[in-house]
């Protein structure tokens, strides 16, 4: 049985983002060491040490925010050490439940008796305590299923009463399925924000100039600049701390949702849908195949029932449960055969809820996006750091080699004349301006616009029925080549009607028609119809419809029976159930066996039409009659199949065979009985129609033209998925239908790892497929360079999720299994779901570059400015309060314009993002060089001619430099404001089309202009401004402005496809050779 899950699902280690599984990481996938430490092309599986390495590498000045939603590898390595401990628990349960067991019965000794416990005749600690424990005795003495239902109210058939009090009533004695999760509170956000070590120096030094000022100048005056560089940074701290604080809140609300599963469970005798978290004790609850266990509980019925439990005891070997041995743990995953259990206990009464309560804090996961912006942050920072160096430097020289000058002409500072305290109050405003250079240079803020991007993304993703897992897949879909899409549910409705039906060898029609069959026919497919099954039929007690529940394609054959007149619970009764093989989808079919009243026993098979035709060796007609399938009738049974495939309707046969009752094994060796699927007799062949989806049509379109083919995967007959490709799209016309366009998935399993890679570049459509072929194709197409999105909702499609770079599961149809194996789960199941994801996907990345090279203008504008200027005769034009205002508008409310634009069409007309296209494209180069030579020219023209453009030579000199700044400085700023809506669309002509929708975009514009003219206007001696004329305004807005038909121009200009970065190397490349050849001559 093991064999059954290798490489499977079941195998899977903890985890690092979502609490779930993941298998090992792939050698393709973790490289090891590459060139560069921040060269990661994908994070899903990346090693400890890898991820060590390029945080070793990056240039940090404030850890705890620029690592926040990355990784924490310390408390990772606590989490697993935690997770040991719960495991190591886990095991020692067996062998002590095992000691106890013989220890009991050697002494005698007895359980505690069962104490009462308000309504209930049980307690949570008695329950707790034997299914924690594994305690068989205890379970015996409390009279096992039925003794413990009876002490929990419970109907094994009905399940609980159900309503608000019997609710309330049982959370308020047995506890919540819920556990506590650990918040952060506002105040943990200013305390991060305060840990900016530049912020820190900057407060040291305002409190050292308050001192100083106060003392030289008196309380009056004197507190002006260490004031207003405390209250800069103030501001800075506290706008940094909401903003952050907003998106932690965004993250907890997702990561609660990917916990919410939805579950069946039995009440008031139907099935309700209900959260895990509102599953309370005495519950009764189905268990299928990929199904999460909800609670603990003990198991009331099963039929092969395989748990993996790896996820509470490590151990990757799958538990078979029964009445021996029917204790089952929480957050396990079934997987094989079916069941219902009784929950025992709920919440932190569990071993996964104490589990669960101590990991529960989500400590995030990088993004390969994120580790690639901390290398350019890194890059940056260094840059910026030298100039500040630099600046100090030349400006503390000037200053005690009495080449600083005041307004007036006066020499600053006069060795053996000025005193200490102005000595020591000049230096440290020299060092303020430095320290505020490193604040605007090093974007601390730029790893972190990618988190505030994909919070926004993934709040407007659930808005679009995408709920995103795991941050990476976010980004990564932009890059998406190719979709390998499942079809039914995802292309179609899964919406199922039984539209035709062919009885022995006549067609039905209508279908329900149950005067056209005879007695024997009709009870024997009933009869496999109500056994052969995992659905149920509810009618309830009062009248009213009748309510049928199972998987699409069960309801559908329910319903068939239903109208030919079968009487589910009745037919469940007549018979038992000796045995079940659940629905494999590698043989594509199930079956049971079942004990008649009188002792015989019948065999039911349902499953692909031509797999059970080609087990059957004779049908039963109308008069009763067994009839060979000789070469005739199995053709006409084929035709019949492929004519409804090409009608695109999903066959399905129901077959049956007699067997020997002494030939049952016995209840040992009952678990590994292999049903015979031989000389079965055909009952029926029927015709399922699931329509397609309204528009999927279009996005099937869309994709092609963004340049993403989409593949479709799916078990039906190959004849099916052509009809419904053809109907899709994805096949244009019927020349198209030629291997290996279509192909089976035993053909494309049959080929060599070779010929695979060279078949699946040009396979469109995959019938007649298993988990398995999904996952070589995946394997194929990957090796081929493709970024590889893929659908699931199967417990065996794990393996093809976690191994593809996107991996989507299905809200509604997927197993829990496949959704924690998922990056993304679509929760409608539709396909143009999942095209609104890809545009997301693209919409992230291009918003990320729109704030790089916003952001990037910015700093090398500020830089080379101050750099000129102090290296020159003249002052550094910005003050500390200026510069710490620009990283503001720059770094947070630049970040925060630039994430919420939402996706255009435009963005579905380009090719996908390569996994290896640099950052900084060439267009972005271009954009952002045009800006900050204009920038730079324009200011520093002003700042060296300022007086005599101006007119202000007969103003005083220290009013005349104030007004030139002033200017300098609002230019500057408003250059910013006008730029951002140029990096808004910075491919893109017209960059007002679509503008006036972006509400938030606009108010942040709108807040930046307001809060400019209150600094310039009224917040002289705060930010070191005068009041500026209109004249002056004017003549800022006008310097601002031209950088909009700047921007125009420019972006007439070609730029050479080969990336900059690509030209650089190549340099770099040809230096090193010519080095190295140099240095083996001599």
């Amino acid at each position: 049985m093991d064999s059954l899950f290798k490489g499977s699902p079941y195998q899977q280690q903890h985890d690092l983002e979502a609490g779930t599984s993941c298998l090992p990481p792939s050698d393709d996938q973790d490289d090891g060491m590459s060139s560069s430490p921040f060269d990661i092309t994908s994070t899903k599986n990346a090693s400890f040490e890898r991820l060590r390495r390029w945080r070793q590498a990056a240039l940090v000045l404030n850890a705890s925010r620029r690592y926040r939603y990355t990784l924490d590898l310390r408390k990772e390595e606590e989490r697993r050490e935690l997770i040991s401990k719960v495991r190591a628990h886990a095991k020692t349960v067996w062998a002590a439940y095992l000691f106890q067991q013989a220890g009991n019965q050697a002494n005698g000794t007895q359980p505690l008796p069962p104490t009462s416990h308000g309504d209930f005749a049980i307690g949570r600690e008695q329950l707790a305590s034997m299914t924690r424990d594994h305690n068989f005795v205890a379970f015996q003495k409390y009279g096992g299923v039925n003794g413990l239902s009876g002490m929990l109210k419970t109907n094994l058939d009905k399940g609980i009463n159900g309503d608000e009090s019997d609710l309330l009533n049982r959370r308020n004695i047995f506890g919540s399925n819920t556990y506590p999760c650990k918040k952060g509170s506002f105040w943990r956000f200013v305390w991060e924000a305060c840990q900016d070590c530049t912020l820190v120096i900057l407060m040291l030094a305002a409190v050292a100039s308050l001192v100083l000022g106060i003392k030289t100048e008196g309380p009056k005056e004197g507190w002006n600049d260490g004031g207003s560089i405390a209250f800069a940074v103030i501001l800075v701290i506290v706008v940094t701390a909401i903003s952050d604080y907003k998106q932690s809140l965004q993250f907890q609300n997702l990561d609660e949702e990917k916990r919410n599963i939805q579950l069946e469970v039995v009440r008031r005798g139907g099935r309700v849908e209900v959260s895990i978290y509102d599953v309370v004790v005495g519950d009764i609850a189905p268990l299928n195949i990929g199904d999460q266990v909800p609670a603990d509980g003990v198991l009331i019925s099963g039929h092969s029932l395989a748990i993996d439990e790896s996820s509470m005891t490590g151990e990757s070997t799958i538990v078979h449960k029964d009445s021996k041995e029917p204790f089952l743990m929480s957050g396990c995953k079934v997987a094989d055969g079916s069941g219902t259990m009784l929950v025992t206990s709920v919440g932190c009464n569990t071993e996964w809820g104490l589990l669960m309560a101590g990991v529960s804090e989500d400590t995030g996961e990088e993004t390969p996006l994120q580790v690639r912006l901390n290398g350019v942050a890194t890059f940056i920072g260094f840059v910026g750091l030298s100039v500040a160096f630099a600046i100090s430097g030349v400006l503390l020289l000037r200053y005690f080699t009495g080449h600083s000058k005041n307004a007036d002409g006066t020499v600053q500072f006069t060795a053996g004349k000025t005193k200490v305290g102005a000595a020591v109050d000049g230096a440290i405003r020299i060092l303020t301006v430095a320290v505020a250079i490193v604040v605007v240079a090093v974007p601390e803020g730029l790893p972190l616009a990618v988190t505030l991007v994909l919070a926004y993304s993934m709040r407007k993703m659930m808005a679009d029925k995408a709920l995103v897992r795991r941050l990476s897949a976010c980004e990564t879909m932009g890059s998406a080549t190719t979709i390998c899409v499942d079809k039914t549910g995802t292309l179609t409705l899964n919406q199922m009607t039984l539209v035709e039906a062919y009885v022995g060898d006549k067609k039905i029609d209508p279908p329900d028609s149950s005067s056209h069959l005879s007695k024997t026919q009709t009870s024997l497919l009933v009869e496999g119809i109500v056994q052969n099954s995992n659905g149920s039929v509810f009618t309830p007690e009062g009248g009213g419809d009748v309510e049928v529940s199972g998987s699409p394609t069960e309801k559908a054959i329910l319903n068939w029976g239903i109208k030919l007149g079968m009487k589910f619970d009745a037919v469940r009764k007549e018979s038992s159930i000796i045995h079940v093989f659940p629905f494999n989808s590698e043989k594509k079919r199930g079956g049971v066996a079942i004990r008649l009243p009188d002792s015989k026993v019948h065999i039911h098979w349902k499953g692909a039409a031509e797999i059970v035709l080609a087990a059957c060796t004779q049908y039963l007609d109308a008069n009763d009659n067994l009839v060979a399938i000789d070469e005739n009738k199995g053709a006409f049974f084929r035709n019949a199949i492929e004519d409804m495939a090409a009608r695109s309707l999903r066959c399905v046969a129901i077959a049956y065979r007699s067997y020997e009752s002494e030939r049952v094994p016995t209840d040992e060796e009952l678990t590994w009985w292999v049903l015979p699927d031989d000389d079965l007799v055909l009952l029926a062949i029927v015709g399922i129609k699931d329509p397609c989806r309204p528009g999927v049509i279009d996005s099937v379109r869309l994709c092609q033209t963004a340049g993403v083919k989409v593949r479709m995967v799916t078990g039906d007959n190959l004849k099916t998925a052509k009809a419904i490709a053809l109907e899709c799209g994805i096949l244009e016309s019927d020349a198209d239908t030629s291997e290996p366009n279509l192909i089976e998935g035993k053909v494309f399993r049959a080929l060599t790892e070779a010929q695979r890679e060279e078949f699946a570049e040009k396979i469109s459509v995959m019938g007649r497929s298993s988990p398995n072929d999904k996952l070589l194709l995946v394997q194929a197409l990957r090796k081929n360079g493709h970024v590889v999105a893929v659908t699931g909702d199967g417990a065996n499609d794990a393996p093809a999720l976690h191994e593809a770079d996107i991996g989507l599961s299905m809200g509604i149809s997927g197993t829990e299994v496949a959704k924690e194996s998922s990056d993304i789960i679509i929760l409608d199941d539709n396909f143009s779901s999942i095209v609104k994801v890809v545009r997301w996907g693209r919409s992230v990345y291009a918003n990320i570059q729109k704030f790089i090279q916003f952001q990037l203008t910015a700093i090398a504008a500020a830089l080379v400015i101050n750099v000129v200027a102090a290296v020159s005769s003249v002052d550094v034009p910005f003050t500390a309060v200026q510069l710490l205002w620009v990283n503001v508008i720059v770094d947070t409310l630049g970040a925060l314009a630039s994430a919420t634009e939402p996706p255009t069409d435009h963005l579905m007309q380009r090719s996908p993002v390569g996994r290896t296209e640099p950052l900084i494209t060439n267009i972005m180069w271009r954009n952002l060089l045009i800006q900050a030579i204009y920038q730079v020219t324009v200011l520093l023209v002003l700042n060296f001619r300022g007086k005599s453009l101006l007119h202000l030579e007969h103003d005083s000199v220290d009013h005349a430099n104030k007004v030139k700044n002033t200017l300098i400085f609002n230019s500057f700023v408003l250059c910013q404001i006008f730029n951002e809506f140029n990096d808004w669309k910075p491919d893109e002509i017209n960059i007002f089309e679509g503008l006036t929708r972006n509400y938030l975009f606009m108010g942040i514009v709108f807040i930046k202009v307001v809060l400019q003219a209150v600094i310039v206007e009224f917040l002289g001696k705060f930010a070191s401004t005068v009041k500026l004329s209109w004249k002056l305004w004017l003549v800022s807005i006008a310097i601002g402005f031209i950088s909009w038909p700047l921007a125009f121009i420019g972006k007439l200009i070609p730029v050479p496809k080969t990336p900059l970065s690509n030209y650089l190397t190549r340099i770099f490349c040809c230096r090193r050779r010519a080095q190295r050849s140099e240095g083996k001559r001599e």
